[in-house]
Order: C-alpha cells, then structure tokens, then sequence
C-alpha cells in the first residue's frame, strides 16, 4: 500500500482532477485568505516513509501534527515577522499564513513510532514500518 494525500473533496479518491480543483482554490484564493499549501516530498524504503514539507520560517512550537484512524494532518501557520510590517515591499514572493497537508497513511505504519524533526525549513517525518511477517506452513502429502 502507498501513502496517498487526503483530498478533502472526495476523501476516497486521490489527488487527480479534484486534486487540481484543489490546487487552482487555494492558489486563486490563498492570499485573500492568507492560507497556502507547503510543497511536500515523499518516500518510502523497506524501514519507514518519509515525508518532507517545505515550510521555511515557520517556528517548531507552530507545527499541529495529528495521526487519527490513518489520516495524517500537517497544519501550522507562518507569521509575517514584525520587522517586515510597516515595510514598502516591492516584491512579496514568499508564502505566509495558515497551511494544512492531510494524507491517508499505509495500515503497515507504527503510528505510535513516528518522529517529526525540523531543520533547515523543512520538517521531516518519518513513519516507521511494520516488520513483514512471513506466513509460511508446509503440509504434509498423505
């Protein structure tokens, strides 16, 4: 099984044309909503997943991480920093304000293992897996 993106539109059905719906609402209305969706990378080897969000700027103390019934939800905000209010921007191309990624994860995930660091502006989980077990019987000819 593979770690897919929770879609909140239809929750049964993975990131693809509501994917896109998705994608054009929160980059049309994001910034009157001041809300935006981080880039996130995911991997997996035969020990754990990984899942890296791009959330540069954001302090640790404003990550929510929550694993409910397989569902896995990112959400923080990153502030505007009061050094920049009261500032003449000529160019704001950073991305500030409230997210929120949601995922489904796999059933061979030990969700009470999983560890979140943060480095570098990007937060880093890993989900560790399972061990496979090896269901292995010999039967006897008679």
């Amino acid at each position: 099984m593979k770690l897919v993106r929770y879609n909140q539109l239809d929750p049964q059905v993975p990131a693809t044309f509501s994917g896109m719906l998705d994608r054009f609402f929160n980059d049309s209305f994001g910034a009157a909503l001041k809300q935006f969706n981080p880039a996130v990378d995911i991997a997996e080897d035969e020990k754990s997943y990984e899942i890296h969000v791009a959330v540069p700027g954001v302090k640790k103390s404003d990550f929510k991480i929550e694993l409910v019934d397989g569902k896995l939800t990112i959400s923080g905000e990153r502030k505007m920093e009061e050094k920049k209010e009261g500032k003449n921007f000529h160019s704001l191309e950073t991305q500030y304000g409230a997210f929120r990624r949601s995922f489904f994860i796999p059933e061979d995930v030990i969700e009470d293992k999983t560890e979140a660091t943060y480095e570098d502006g990007v937060l880093k989980l890993v989900l560790p897996k399972r061990e496979k077990k090896v269901n292995k019987a010999t039967i006897e000819v008679k």
